[in-house]
């Protein structure tokens, strides 16, 4: 069984969790601004590159690219805020599914992990 995180690497994680959302954030307002409604959801823009028939063309590329990319971009600083909202409310670093403390190892590699490798192992058999 791993052991519980210690307050080290609760601070180490805490601080790859702010470095990747600060990171994440300033990659979606390169191309989109957080909608004034819901300030998780971004908008993607759409690029202005002329007026030529081939500039529309890739505007629209580009915009569909974007668009895509926006999507994927939030779901992982949603996961970030998500990762970072248990660690202020104290209930970071457990599975959700056998509620067993996830090796900080693992966390530390990936500190979004919901799950440890072994609930992970067995979801994926299925």
């Amino acid at each position: 069984m791993p052991t519980k995180m210690n307050k080290t690497d609760l601070e180490e994680i805490t601080q790859i969790l702010l470095n990747e959302k600060e990171q994440l954030e300033k990659e979606l307002q390169k191309f989109a601004r957080k909608n004034p409604e819901n300030p998780e959801d971004y908008q993607t823009q759409f690029a202005d590159l002329g007026d030529d028939e081939s500039d529309n063309v890739s505007e629209v590329a580009q915009y569909s690219l974007d668009i895509s990319l926006e999507q994927t971009l939030e779901k992982a600083l949603r996961d970030v805020n998500k990762s970072l909202e248990s660690i202020k409310k104290g209930n970071y670093g457990n599975c959700k599914y056998c509620k067993q403390p996830i090796d900080p190892k693992r966390l530390k590699a990936r500190p979004t992990s919901s799950s440890c490798v072994t609930c992970k192992t067995k979801l994926k058999a299925l």
